[in-house]
């Protein structure tokens, strides 16, 4: 049976995503259930998607309320004063905005891990890209290891901050190799050719809010509110696809060769780990690319044989974003 679907925010970079991602994983809905909801400045525009030549209109309540399942691609203050409202008359609300994910009563929702903890909400929150790239490499090591301590230092794209924080990287890059001057916007200091260790402001522990989404998220998706998790991130001047630095501590011994048995045959991830070949994750191999990659896999020289480095690499805009909430989406139907 087709479902009726409303993609509020269908014209941002993450809505756009959400459309492609329906189509390639062949959804049960059609361009006739399916609603394009975007901003004023948008609605009544004509879009080719794989579904046809469909109209982006402006956001109804009433319309959207409609739907069976409704993907929510705003920022947290639309998704507050809205999420519940849409929910009122049976719609299931999966929410890509942080508005909702450390409230104990929305569940947070990786489907390869934690599916079962959607029970009957019908509001979903989506993790953080980051978060949700980390735990797919993760979790397999998790349960077959234990975890004590998790290190972990991220490379994130300007995607992360948005179709605007990309315009600014190619145009300021451009700005800099013709030797005019750099500025910033989107950003705290000018991206090209540099890194910045700061996304998200910060917190009273020194911390940004991105990072501490990274522990936080981890520990209510794992349903282990103690585990000992620290993040550093990081932004870097590439367009698409965040990569992440993992060191960990585990419970019981483990070696790269049990680790390689544990995260193969694991739906989502790929292991590239071929020393010989020069074979490892990059955002250039996981750009546009639905798995996350993980290689790098080596006995950490700090924690000796309870201890593992690896490295993880994952196009948030798909894994981090559309990708996990239609796949929350046909665990539904």
């Amino acid at each position: 049976m087709l479902k009726n679907i409303a993609i509020i925010g269908a014209s941002g970079v993450v809505g756009k995503e959400v459309i492609h991602c329906l189509d390639q994983l062949n959804f049960p809905t059609d361009k006739d259930h399916l609603m394009l909801f975007s901003s004023p400045r948008s609605a009544g525009e004509k879009v080719e998607t794989p579904f046809g030549e469909m109209t982006y209109t402006a956001f109804d309540l009433a319309s959207a309320q409609e739907s069976d399942i409704i993907f929510l691609c705003v920022d947290g203050d639309f998704a507050k004063e809205y999420a519940h409202k849409l929910t009122e008359k049976g719609a299931t609300v999966i929410d890509q905005s942080s508005a909702f994910r450390y409230d104990e009563s929305v569940p947070l929702v990786v489907p390869e891990i934690n599916v079962e903890s959607i029970g009957d909400s019908k509001l979903i929150a989506n993790p953080n890209c980051t978060t949700a790239i980390l735990v797919m490499a993760l979790y397999p090591l998790y349960k077959k290891f234990g975890l004590e301590k998790v290190i972990i230092s991220t490379y994130q794209a300007t995607s992360g901050g948005g179709l605007a924080a990309m315009n600014e990287l190619e145009a300021e890059t451009k700005n800099y190799l013709a030797g005019e001057k750099v500025s910033c916007d989107k950003f705290a200091h000018p991206i090209p050719f540099n890194l910045i260790p700061q996304i998200d402001t910060f917190q009273e522990n020194g911390y940004t809010k991105e990072e501490m989404k990274v522990t936080w998220e981890t520990q209510k998706i794992f349903g282990e509110p103690d585990l000992r998790l620290s993040c550093t991130a990081v932004r870097i001047p590439t367009f698409r696809a965040h990569a992440e630095s993992v060191t960990i501590e585990t419970t019981q011994p483990i070696t790269p060769a049990s680790a390689r048995e544990a995260l193969s045959n694991i739906s989502g991830l790929e292991v590239v780990d071929d020393q010989e070949k020069l074979k490892y994750p990059m955002p250039i191999t996981c750009t546009h690319k639905f798995d996350v990659e993980v290689g790098r896999i080596r006995q950490n020289l700090v924690f000796g044989k309870n201890g593992l480095d690896f490295f993880v690499c994952g196009d948030q805009l798909l894994r981090g974003a559309a990708l996990n909430a239609v796949k929350i989406a046909e665990k539904l139907v």
